[in-house]
């Protein structure tokens, strides 16, 4: 076939360009499609690891009931051991569990376990919401020992057994909940055949640790949620009503000692949920919204292009009619 000649030249050209026209004007719903697509797979998005701390005199099994519910509802859950040797050491130790973490974190602590998460927490993105039970909530500059002289309420000053000991990096005391108060100090509206079994069992707290202040105060930029317990004897209820209001979280009161996660796990279940949903459906649609707004301003430059094609396909058109003429 020979050269082609300039009127066919043109031709070509226009139906060149008519075709891209009808390509670039099929794109868009092949980019609507995609952005649908992803805005989807925002909403199918994991749910959160929740992660447990526990408190003094006590371990990881006091969430026992909360982890069995989490879990049946398809929560990934960790509840790792809580030291008990200081707000310091302990809140590193546990956000070294946090950064072993992908995705976003629910962070939960009870009692004491609550100022080692408010440190924990701080700084690391993926912990989305804190909950915290019948707990310690300091701000910087506070200590757990000082918080509970704060408000009357609390029976823990008499009910404490110190005991001291040695280790490797020295010596120090440690305190315990004495046999004879701990039902009625720390759980009672458990039965006290369990109770009794707790006493025997429980894990001391560093007395020194007990009194370190917290140099960090996560709660202060990440969503907080926090179940009252009114009956609280460890904890003094106003205490924690206050922490509560100062930090405006998201709170129920529930009539329960101490263990409100363990005469309560309902209760406490559902803040968690509560808070994984408010938290990490907000984060899920953002993204999904930015997907979105990614995919319209693709659709709206290529149908820009789109039309610039056509006007360019009609200006040819009205050449190659032209020079057929003179043709």
């Amino acid at each position: 076939m020979g050269p082609l000649s300039p009127r066919r030249r043109i031709s070509a050209a226009a139906l060149a360009l008519s075709t891209g026209v009808l390509t670039a004007v099929g794109a868009p719903s092949a980019l609507a499609a995609t952005a649908g697509g992803e805005g989807m797979e925002a909403e199918r998005a994991t749910k959160p690891t929740v992660v447990l701390v526990h408190g003094a005199f006590a371990d990881a099994s006091g969430w026992n009931a909360v982890v069995k519910r989490l879990t049946e509802a398809g929560f990934p859950v960790v509840a790792p051991p809580n030291p008990l040797r200081g707000v310091l050491n302990d809140s590193a130790q546990i956000a070294s569990v946090l950064k072993s973490i992908k995705g976003p974190i629910i962070l939960a602590g009870h009692s004491y376990g609550g100022a080692v998460i408010s440190q924990a927490a701080a700084g690391n993105s993926n912990v989305k919401a804190l909950i915290y039970v019948s707990a310690f909530m300091p701000d910087v500059g506070e200590s757990p020992a000082a918080l509970s002289t704060r408000f009357a309420g609390s029976e823990l000053g008499t009910a404490l057994r110190p005991v001291p000991y040695t280790d490797a990096h020295g010596s120090g005391v440690d305190l315990y909940l004495k046999d004879d108060k701990f039902h009625e100090v720390f759980a009672a509206d458990l039965p006290k055949a369990e109770t009794r079994l707790m006493a025997v069992e429980q894990r001391p707290v560093a007395e020194a640790g007990f009194a370190q202040k917290a140099t960090a105060a996560a709660w202060k930029s990440i969503p907080s949620w926090f179940v009252v317990a009114r009956n609280d004897k460890a904890i003094a209820p106003d205490l924690e009503r206050f922490e509560a209001q100062r930090a405006k979280s998201r709170t129920v009161e529930v009539d329960s000692s101490h263990v409100a996660m363990m005469s309560h796990p309902d209760v406490v279940t559902q803040q968690i949920t509560d808070a994984a949903r408010d938290t990490t459906g907000a984060v899920a649609k953002a993204a999904a919204l930015a997907e979105t707004g990614t995919a319209t301003r693709q659709i709206a430059l290529t149908a820009g292009a789109a039309g610039a094609l056509l006007v360019t396909g009609g200006v040819l058109t009205v050449l190659a009619r032209r020079r057929a003429r003179r043709d």
